[in-house]
C-alpha cells in the first residue's frame, strides 16, 4: 500500500506534463491564447517543477518528508481545481505554475520516501522499478487520458482529474508511510530562483530563437542572462554551507555520469512524445482518442524493460542496461527519421516507438538506483531531486532545442513547398494562403514531416551522447553488486 501511495503520487505529477498537450488546441480556442502564449501552458508547469525540485528534495529532508509529501500533494490539487475554473491566460498560466511548485515538493520527497521505506535489497529494487515505470510510462498514460477526458468531457477535465486523485492520496499517506528522521538544516533561496530563473532564461532563448533567428536582440539577451543566474547559481551553492544542491554529489563519476545520462534521455523522451503526438494528429489524421491510444503500448513496454532490468541488476549491475537502453533508444528514434507522409502507424511508428521505449525501461531503473547508491540518509532528498531536476531540466531544455531543429527544417521545407502549391492552387486557395500563410494538405504535411524528422535526429544523437557516458563515466564495484542483492534495513542507502 505504501507503494501503491507513492506511485500514484508521481504517475500524477508525471501524467500532468502530457496530459495537456491534447487539450491545448481546445485550451487555446476556450481562452484566446496566441500560438506563441499556448506554449508556456506546457513550459510554466515543466520549469518550475524542473526548477524547485531540488528546494522541494531539501525541505522533506529538513522538514520531515511524509509531512512534505502531503502538503505537495494538496497543493497540487488546489493547483488543479484552478486551472479547471480559469477564465483567461493568465489564471491559467499562474495556476500551472503552482501545480509545478506543488509537483516539485511531492516528487522528490516521494522518492526518498522509497529509500526509507524499503529494505536494501531485491525489495526496494522491485520498488525502484515499479517507480521508474511509472515515471516513464506516465507520458503515455497522460496521452490517453487526455484524449479521452477532451474527447468525451472537455479540457478543463485534465486538470479536474487531479483533484480526487490527490486528495486520496493525502488521505491515505498517515495510514501508510511512517514520519522520516528530520535532519536540522536550511533553506537555499537564493540558490533555488538562480537556478529555476536561468533555467526559465536558457529555454526561453531557445524557442525564442526558433521563432526570430539566432541574431535576434531578445534571444541573444535571454542566453546572456541565463549564462549570469546559472553563474550565480554556482557561486551560491559553493559558497553555502547547506546547498540546495550539495556539489560534491557530483565528485562520484557514478553519480555525475548518472545525472548526464538523464539529461539526455529526458530531451529525447520529450521529443518523441511531442513530436509523435504533432505527426499522428497531423498527418495520420488521429482523433485526441486515438492519438492517447496510439502511444498505449508504450507504458506497456516501458514496464517490461523496467521489469526485466529490475529483475537481473542484482546479477549484472546497471551498467550493462544503462549501455543497451540507450542504443536502443537510439535505435528507435533513428528509424523514426525515416517517417514521411505515406507512412502508417503500424508500418513506420509502432516498430520503433516500441524499441524506444524497451530501452528507456530499462534506463531508468538503472538510473534512478544509481543516483541514490552510496547516498547518506540525510541526503537521499536532494539526490532525488536532483535527478527529477535533471529530468525535467532536461526535458524542457531538449524539447525547446528540438523545436528549434523543427522550425528551421519546417522553414526550409517551406521555402519549397509554396512555389509548388502556387502552380497549382485555385484563386479561391490562393486567397486563404495569403490571409492566413498556412499551407494546406498534403503540402503542410510535407513541412511538418521534414521538421519532426529533423528533431528525431537530434533526439537520437541526445541518446548516443548518452551511451557514451555510460560506458566511459559508469563503473560498477563489487560492494555495488553486493547492495543490490542485500537484506539491508530501510533507511540505508
Amino acid at each position: 500500500m505504501a507503494l501503491l501511495v507513492i506511485a500514484s503520487c508521481q504517475l500524477m505529477v508525471v501524467l500532468d506534463i502530457t496530459i495537456v498537450n491534447i487539450a491545448l488546441p481546445d485550451i487555446q480556442r476556450s481562452l484566446d491564447f496566441s500560438t506563441t502564449s499556448l506554449s508556456w501552458v506546457v513550459n510554466a508547469y515543466t520549469l518550475t517543477f524542473g526548477g524547485l525540485l531540488l528546494l522541494g528534495g531539501r525541505a522533506g529532508d529538513i522538514l520531515g518528508r511524509r509531512r512534505v509529501f502531503i502538503f505537495g500533494v494538496l497543493l497540487f490539487v488546489l493547483a488543479s481545481l484552478l486551472g479547471g475554473l480559469a477564465q483567461n491566460e493568465a489564471q491559467l498560466l499562474s495556476a500551472r505554475a503552482l501545480q509545478g511548485v506543488g509537483g516539485a515538493i511531492a516528487s522528490p520527497t516521494s522518492l526518498a520516501l522509497i529509500s526509507t521505506t524499503f529494505r536494501e535489497g531485491p525489495e526496494r529494487n522491485r520498488a525502484f522499478g515499479v517507480f521508474a515505470a511509472v515515471s516513464a510510462g506516465g507520458g503515455a498514460i497522460g496521452l490517453l487520458a487526455g484524449g479521452m477526458l477532451v474527447e468525451w468531457l472537455n479540457w478543463r477535465w485534465v486538470f479536474f482529474v487531479n483533484v480526487p486523485i490527490g486528495l486520496l492520496i493525502a488521505l491515505a499517506t498517515p495510514r501508510f508511510i511512517r514520519e522520516s528522521e528530520r535532519h536540522p538544516g536550511h533553506f537555499d533561496i537564493t540558490g533555488a530562483l538562480a537556478s529555476t530563473v536561468g533555467m526559465v532564461l536558457l529555454v526561453y532563448g531557445f524557442i525564442r530563437a526558433a521563432q526570430d533567428g539566432w541574431r535576434d536582440p531578445l534571444t541573444l539577451a535571454s542566453f546572456g542572462a541565463a549564462v549570469l543566474f546559472l553563474v550565480l547559481f554556482v557561486f551560491v551553492e559553493r559558497r553555502s554551507a547547506q546547498p540546495i544542491t550539495p556539489l560534491h554529489m557530483f565528485a562520484d563519476r557514478n553519480r555525475a555520469g548518472t545525472y548526464g545520462i538523464m539529461l539526455c534521455l529526458a530531451a529525447a523522451i520529450f521529443g518523441m512524445f511531442f513530436f509523435l503526438t504533432l505527426f499522428v494528429q497531423n498527418v495520420l489524421d488521429f482523433s485526441p482518442l486515438q492519438a492517447g491510444l496510439a502511444f498505449l503500448p508504450v507504458s506497456a513496454v516501458i514496464a517490461i524493460g523496467a521489469g526485466l532490468a529490475s529483475r537481473f541488476l542484482p546479477l549484472y549491475g546497471p551498467k550493462p542496461f544503462m549501455v543497451v537502453g540507450a542504443i536502443l533508444a537510439a535505435i528507435g528514434l533513428s528509424w523514426l527519421t525515416l517517417t514521411d507522409i505515406d507512412s502508417t502507424y503500424a508500418g513506420s511508428v509502432l516498430g520503433p516507438m516500441l524499441v524506444f521505449s524497451l530501452g528507456m525501461g530499462m534506463e531508468f531503473v538503472s538510473l534512478t538506483l544509481m543516483a541514490l547508491s552510496n547516498v547518506p540518509v540525510r541526503e537521499t532528498g536532494a539526490a532525488s531531486g536532483l535527478l527529477n531536476a535533471t529530468q525535467q531540466v532536461g526535458g524542457s531544455l531538449g524539447l525547446s532545442i528540438l523545436v528549434t531543429m523543427y522550425g528551421t527544417a519546417s522553414t526550409n521545407e517551406a521555402e519549397k513547398q509554396i512555389p509548388l502549391f502556387l502552380q497549382q492552387a485555385t484563386p479561391m486557395e490562393r486567397l486563404r494562403f495569403e490571409r492566413t500563410g498556412e499551407l494546406p494538405p498534403p503540402f503542410s504535411d510535407e513541412v511538418l514531416t521534414a521538421g519532426v524528422s529533423s528533431a528525431f535526429i537530434m533526439a537520437a544523437i541526445f541518446t548516443v551522447v548518452a551511451a557514451l557516458i555510460a560506458i566511459l563515466a559508469i563503473q560498477v564495484r563489487p560492494s555495488d553488486l553486493e547492495r543490490l542483492k542485500g537484506d539491508g534495513m530501510p533507511g540505508q542507502v
